[in-house]
């Protein structure tokens, strides 16, 4: 085996790699990609980055074979324009409606002669479309920053290609008619990607409201959908007060169902619209820390609606929350500590990272921080979490402890106060900060500014908190905001086309079953993942298990005597068959 990537190679790797998914906002993981020219070590490198992250090197093409059994969604070109070409022209032959991204990570000089193609149009911000080759290859330069485009239609329009999986659940529900007469709010981080579930849920005749915070607000996206015809209620410059008051407009639309990322909507609704929660059919909840609140809700027995656990679909969690927050939150961090002066931080490749938490966010963030190089240490008080931590070859050590010489700290837990007062004392001066968990104080800055501490911009999104007598402190990127929706772009697409298909199916249960729901927080019908994956599998590529002899691949359908939705499955179907009970081992029972 060569040996490892040298620290410059490294870093030119993970720097290559993090401005591909910066420019088309797309997955690393489950993809196939393919290294074309360039010098070995860089090469190595790169196929070494890729694999860690979860994306599978393709089959060689054979000489003389017209197109790969194998077919490649991403072509990273390192070589001369002259090797590039005719490996772009060959890969470029596909069927119509797979993906294709060539990648210029030429690390000197251009690798790939974009005028060699024809005429090259924007199809979003950093990324070219090659309509001479074909309507879906497109080209991705690592060399040159993506332009600063806010206009919001391309970025819809890339979103809205990505997500199959999102747009053919719609489509069944269209089809179905079953969202006529619906008014569906939605609330969640505004972006491109949410913007096509909105619109999504429009086009399959459901009339939707949107609200946004405002540091999760895109006012351009917010904007197109204003000329979409949607009511939306959200500024990125909006103070807590009139957020406020745009969520409880947004309420007042009194919606049959919502939508929501934190729970922070349903829990308003809660507390200052009592009244409309008997008009309601219910709501679906997307993230772990969300579903805690409604949970103690329930417990109390104050829950006034079901809400459907979406963030607990398998589809969900072992995607969205590993794959999806692992990649972009890491990336988002690397992305901002690129922006900061290089004395003022501690984080460098193969330095020491520390992950508080190890849930599947918890796990994600390990997995690319240990992709990058980073010697990663788990804090978990969960013993059997920590267990799968020291497992998948972490070291486990408390975190106020594993904070003492960390180059990069990023809390994946969800709680508040996971970076207390304690921990912030312990960290080293340069530290970075940052949080993948997504609720506010999971790093404890209201305690540390009441403690007396110095706020101190080092840089955009960057403040170095100095607590009374240090001579320095750590930095905490973004006022300890989840890294990836307060920074960057959210998770990849095609992770959030699973995650809003979920979020479609729990739709669909609601429309179908919401006024037999216990109040409480309910959980995703198995035959939501089922479809979802099915579906998920063949825009991968992939040929899902088929079904038994004489089953169609059919779309949701109530199943009759259960109240539940799901394919239609024969009687016969071996998960469904009742097992013997009795034991064959010593031979058949008399």
């Amino acid at each position: 085996m060569p040996p490892a990537p040298d620290a410059e190679t490294l870093a030119w790797a993970s720097a290559a790699v993090r401005r591909f998914a910066a420019a088309t906002n797309l997955l690393i993981a489950a993809r196939r990609f393919r290294i074309v020219g360039g010098d070995p070590r860089d090469t190595d490198a790169l196929r070494r980055l890729l694999t860690a992250l979860g994306a599978r090197e393709a089959e060689p093409q054979q000489p003389n074979q017209r197109q790969p059994s194998d077919l490649v969604d991403q072509l990273w070109c390192l070589g001369t324009p002259d090797e590039s070409t005719p490996a772009v022209e060959q890969a470029a032959d596909r069927p119509r409606g797979a993906t294709l991204v060539v990648i210029d990570a030429g690390r000197y000089m251009p690798a790939v002669d974009e005028d060699a193609f024809g005429p090259v149009a924007p199809a979003r911000p950093g990324v070219l479309a090659v309509p001479m080759l074909s309507d879906d290859v497109f080209l991705v330069s690592t060399g040159r920053d993506p332009e600063d485009d806010p206009a919001a239609d391309a970025r819809l329009r890339w979103a809205r290609r990505s997500m199959p999986v999102a747009r053919s659940v719609a489509a069944e529900l269209r089809d179905g008619g079953l969202l006529r007469g619906t008014r569906i709010g939605v609330a969640m981080f505004l972006e491109p990607k949410t913007a096509v579930l909105s619109l999504l849920l429009r086009d399959a005749g459901a009339e939707v409201v949107v609200y946004a915070h405002a540091d999760e607000t895109d006012d351009a996206v917010a904007r197109a959908l204003r000329s979409a015809g949607l009511r939306v209620f959200a500024s990125s410059t909006a103070t807590l007060p009139e957020q406020k008051q745009l969520a409880l407009a947004m309420l007042d639309t009194a919606p049959h169902i919502l939508l929501d990322d934190g729970s922070h909507v349903i829990r308003l609704a809660h507390q200052e619209r009592p009244d409309l929660l008997p008009t309601m059919l219910g709501a679906a909840e997307e993230t772990t820390s969300g579903l805690r609140p409604l949970r103690v809700l329930a417990a109390r027995g104050e829950l006034g609606i079901p809400v459907v656990a979406v963030n607990d679909a398998r589809t969900k969690t072992f995607f969205d929350n590993r794959y999806g927050t692992g990649q972009s939150t890491v990336f988002a961090v690397h992305d901002l500590v690129d922006g900061l002066a290089s004395g003022a931080h501690r984080v460098m490749p193969g330095g020491a990272a520390v992950v508080a938490g190890f849930g599947h966010v918890g796990e994600g963030v390990a997995l690319v921080l240990a992709a990058l190089g980073f010697r990663v240490t788990v804090a978990e008080t969960d013993p059997v979490r920590a267990l799968q931590a020291r497992f998948a070859g972490y070291a486990v050590v408390p975190l106020v402890e594993a904070v003492r010489d960390a180059d990069l700290v990023m809390s994946a837990t969800g709680v508040r106060d996971t970076i207390d007062l304690d921990v912030l004392r312990a960290c080293a001066d340069g530290a970075v900060l940052a949080v993948a968990g997504g609720v506010d104080q999971e790093i404890a800055i209201d305690d540390a500014l009441a403690a007396g501490a110095e706020r101190q911009s080092v840089g955009p999104k960057a403040e170095r908190f100095v607590l009374p007598g240090a001579d320095g402190g750590p930095i905490v990127l973004d006022d300890g905001g989840c890294i990836n929706i307060t920074a960057a772009e959210g998770n990849p697409v095609e992770i959030m086309d699973l995650s809003f298909a979920v979020q479609l199916g729990a739709v669909r249960m609601l429309l179908e079953r919401g006024d037999e729901l216990e109040r409480a927080v309910v959980p995703i019908d198995p035959a939501v993942d089922d479809v979802t994956a099915r579906a998920a599998l063949a825009a991968f590529g992939s040929r899902p298990v088929p079904l038994p002899t004489g089953t169609a691949e059919l779309p949701l359908a109530r199943q009759p005597g259960t109240g539940g939705v799901g394919p239609v499955l024969p009687a016969e179907h071996p998960r469904d068959r009742e097992p013997d009970v009795r034991t064959h081992r010593f031979g058949d029972p008399a």
